[in-house]
């Protein structure tokens, strides 16, 4: 293995000249600190002369891109760099470090192009929050909005380039109201989040026997609900509408906690009394981005549509058969009431592939013949199982 590892090293095209002698420079040897102090100095100097070099090329790209009206952003683009990077890193720096390291080198290098625009079902400081910086990187220009509603209709008018919504947790189940507004809005699911959540109890004191309310979202109170009744069972619990309002609350009183993310702590200045008080240990919300155009295959992609039926009997098993007999895998379904018509139901489905597949395309002719209506909400990449940011580097305005 070690052999193969070196041949392909050696292959490694356009390898960048650093132009200093920390290439060069043979490793110090022994154990003084400060010389391998002085060679690490050197390095940094040498990334440094690179990334402007790089952020350079980056505002040439983006010249480029405006005079031919292009597209100024491509996460698959992003994605082939981090798939490259991942493959060709003999360590010991740690994968999942050099992702986050190349996200915010992204991020900035593609604000020198043209600032990106998100918005999100805010407060700044939740779970939705932490998704687009781990998504977007830091140097996009984030944009909090109050409601859900708020987030696709920033989306359709073309105000954003970009919206993140959460759409189902492991614990919890779908967001009913996400689904209503996929009926209402014309957007297309460009991408999949998938976070691991940790939720924290908060608080300016520093004893959790002072606490007499805590609040919180109510997704989050339910996925805490047994930690909460056996550390604080005579505590008021008090739901909010986010978990950010509910760091924000219990920073200005007394004898009052927060179940919120860590970064809520730090953005309010509380004190974490307890980490991860989840009742479920690998708990995960779903967070979809939303945009207004198609992405191309690649190759591991999950593809979501809307579809009513015709009120016959066996409609459903019927409806669904062509997925089956086309090798399609059905990940997902859900059902929601029609706002026009009583007691007729939207089916939500997720399916495994791009809707340019060649086995879906066969499977979605034939399912058309047994729908009322079908809609094409997207077909995006698999999102990656990712861990919320335990800290990140705001001020106390939460920007970048």
């Amino acid at each position: 293995m070690a052999t193969k590892a070196k041949t392909k090293k050696k292959k490694r095209p356009n390898k960048p000249k650093t132009g200093g002698s920390a290439s060069k420079k043979k490793q110090p040897a022994g154990g003084d600190i400060g010389v391998f102090r002085e060679e690490i100095d050197r390095i940094d100097d040498v990334i440094l002369e690179l990334l402007n070099k790089r952020a350079n090329l980056a505002i040439e790209i983006g010249k480029a891109k405006a005079s031919r009206n292009l597209e100024f952003y491509s996460s698959q683009r992003e994605r082939s760099i981090f798939e490259r990077l991942s493959t060709n890193n003999d360590g010991p720096f740690p994968n999942e470090a050099l992702r986050a390291v190349f996200r915010e080198i992204m991020s900035a290098s593609l604000s020198l192009e043209k600032p990106l625009k998100v918005s999100f079902l805010g407060p700044r400081a939740t779970f939705t929050h932490l998704a687009c910086l781990q998504f977007f990187g830091r140097s996009s220009q984030f944009i909090p909005e109050k409601n859900i509603r708020n987030v696709f209709e920033g989306v359709e008018r073309e105000r954003v380039d970009y919206g993140v919504i959460p759409i189902e947790n492991s614990t919890e189940g779908v967001i009913a109201h996400t689904l209503d507004l996929f009926m209402e809005c014309d957007v297309r699911i460009s991408e999949e989040i998938m976070i691991e959540i940790s939720l924290d109890l908060l608080s300016t004191s520093e004893n959790l026997d002072d606490i007499r309310r805590v609040y919180s979202h109510p997704h989050a109170i339910a996925q805490c609900r047994k930690w909460l009744e056996d550390r604080l069972e005579d505590a008021e619990i008090i739901d909010m509408p986010s978990t950010a309002k509910a760091a924000e609350i219990a920073s200005t009183e007394h004898h009052s906690a927060a179940v919120a993310s860590s970064y809520a702590a730090k953005l309010y200045d509380l004190n974490v009394l307890e980490k991860r008080i989840q009742d479920i240990p690998h708990n995960y919300t779903r967070f979809l981005v939303i945009g207004k155009r198609d992405q191309a295959p690649t190759g591991r992609d999950k593809t979501s549509l809307m579809f009513s039926l015709k009120d016959n009997v066996g409609a459903l098993y019927n409806a669904l058969k062509p997925f089956a007999e086309n090798g399609v895998n059905l990940t997902k379904i859900e059902s929601r009431p029609s706002k026009g018509h009583p007691w007729e139901y939207i089916f939500f489905a997720d399916l495994e592939g791009h809707h340019t597949d060649e086995k879906l395309v066969a499977a979605l002719d034939e399912f058309r013949e047994g729908c009322n209506d079908l809609k094409l909400l997207g077909s995006y990449p698999q999102g990656r199982q990712e861990h919320a940011e335990e800290a990140s580097p705001f001020d106390k305005n939460g920007s970048s």
